[in-house]
């Protein structure tokens, strides 16, 4: 992996200056993963002031040591602003939340071990002589290099003491175990056990940062998963434990926990989108509070648990403060996920009916929520006939149709162009004006139709009436021709 000169400039102007100057964190663990960095991070004994001095384009607005020096020259988002942050030691965390205040030190071992995470206490020497990462260079005081090898999350020192110092390393260690597939070793978990509560404390956009990147995750049936088995989903989001031992009717292999977790991996499997995830992960969430034993049926039903849960998904989003747009969305593909889509039964008009309801711009997230659904409760084919007929209808349903419309001149400019008053004469123009079009469709542009609409009426009405039929029957044709290539597309009838 090559380290990218807009950082080996910084780390080498420090160090010209006379300062120390490492890579540390993240970017460091991710370059031993061989993992593209998220973003660069650099420690240095240089303080704020003495940074700013340095770099012309730079900001401190902070009491953290961190300066943020711009480069506008890159084409790299990543790069174009890179955190430089002082050493330093942290005070007392009296809020569970942030230090009290930083002292800043001269040594990059202080540094370091006020740090999360082994994995995350790494520091990294940047050559000047070249952008090869000189892997010799690590500064591993903690044993973060061995823990990459083995994939462990362990904390730097007690894990008591920094969970302590900011609760929401609890949520970061649950979300590295998701995003690495690492474990978390034995104490580091028995901390977090101890202290659930802690997540009480942090702001709640903190926490939804981190639920975010558990959920676009590779893993985000095994991040909810272990978010339950270490008591901290109670505090984040209760609503999904009330799934845990809900057994659903026939048609399901598993109870609605971990049918609604099956269904988010399946999102994550496909790389859909964060509005996707969420909602398969809530889809079913209303089905604890609906379920109703039927005894004509022998088995369980969940009536109406698509409005129940809907309502709840609003209120979860709202609490960890997701956007509004986000949570808009969210709510109607929960809202809507139990579309009725047999075939058999249904009708353009109710495909029409649905696509009202959730827009065409939701409505292939909400196909796409059916497939998690079907998968989700163990049935092995995602894409079935009466849900490939139902894709087909909601194309045909939403293509421009083969029509007058289509033209580049309508009714109105007919009369403008002739003075003709309204009567079946423009009908008829537009009808053979359409037969033309469809012959060739690069007449279809203003200047040509005007023209040739001109000539046109010059016609009797039984001439323009055997030229606007033939128009239509080509129309139908060609309507029909359409519908048998989107059949096709889907392999229906």
């Amino acid at each position: 992996m090559q380290i990218p000169k807009e950082i080996s400039q910084i780390t080498g102007k420090l160090e010209s200056a006379g300062f120390e100057a490492y890579l540390v964190g993240g970017c460091v663990r991710d370059i031993f993963m061989n993992r593209e960095p998220k973003d660069w991070d650099i420690t240095t004994s240089a303080r704020p002031d003495q940074i700013t001095s340095l770099f012309e384009h730079s900001h401190y607005d902070n009491d953290f040591g961190t300066v943020r020096v711009v480069n506008d020259e890159t084409e790299n988002e990543k790069l174009k602003v890179v955190e430089v942050t002082t050493y330093r030691l942290d005070a007392n965390y009296s809020d569970s939340r942030r230090p009290d205040s930083v002292v800043f030190s001269e040594k990059l071992e202080d540094d370091l071990k006020r740090r999360d995470f082994t994995i995350n206490a790494l520091a990294l020497k940047v050559s000047r002589e070249t952008t090869n990462v000189l892997y010799e260079t690590v500064i591993d005081l903690f044993g973060g290099i061995k823990d990459l090898n083995n994939g462990i999350i362990k904390t730097v020192g007690k894990a008591d003491e920094r969970f302590n110092e900011d609760g929401l390393r609890i949520l970061r260690a649950i979300r590295l175990s998701s995003e690495l597939g690492f474990i978390i070793n034995t104490e580091t978990e028995k901390s977090i056990k101890k202290m659930p509560q802690k997540i009480d404390l942090i702001a709640k956009e903190r926490i939804r940062d981190e639920f975010i990147k558990i959920i676009m995750s590779d893993r985000p049936m095994f991040g909810i998963e272990m978010m339950n088995r270490l008591n901290i989903l109670e505090y984040i989001i209760p609503e999904l434990e009330e799934g845990l031992g809900t057994k659903q009717n026939q048609a399901h292999s598993y109870d609605v926990w971990e049918h609604s977790l099956r269904a988010v991996q399946v999102t994550s499997n496909k790389k859909w989108s964060l509005e996707i995830r969420l909602s398969a992960l809530f889809h079913d969430i209303g089905k604890p509070r609906t379920r109703r034993w039927s005894e004509e049926k022998q088995d369980w039903t969940f009536h109406g648990h698509e409005v129940v849960g809907s309502q709840i998904t609003e209120k979860i989003l709202k609490n960890l403060k997701f956007p509004t747009k986000t949570i808009e969305k969210v709510v109607l593909l929960t809202r809507w996920h139990m579309f009725f889509s047999d075939t058999d039964q249904i009708t353009l008009s109710a495909v029409r009916r649905m696509l009202s309801n959730v827009g065409p711009e939701n409505i292939w997230d909400l196909m796409n929520i059916r497939i998690a659904d079907r998968v989700g409760t163990g049935r092995p084919k995602e894409d079935p006939y009466r849900l490939r007929k139902y894709k087909s209808m909601i194309e045909e349903v939403i293509r421009d149709p083969i029509s007058v419309k289509m033209l580049k001149i309508d009714g109105s400019g007919i009369m403008n162009v002739t003075q003709e008053t309204p009567g079946p004469k423009i009908g008829y123009i537009l009808s053979a004006l359409l037969e033309e079009v469809l012959g060739d469709p690069k007449k279809n542009t203003k200047d040509y139709l005007e023209k040739r609409t001109v000539e046109l009426s010059k016609f009797d009405n039984q001439t323009l009436r055997e030229l606007g039929e033939k128009g239509k029957e080509k129309m139908g044709a060609e309507e029909e021709k359409e519908k048998k290539i989107l059949r096709g597309k889907y392999g229906v009838k």
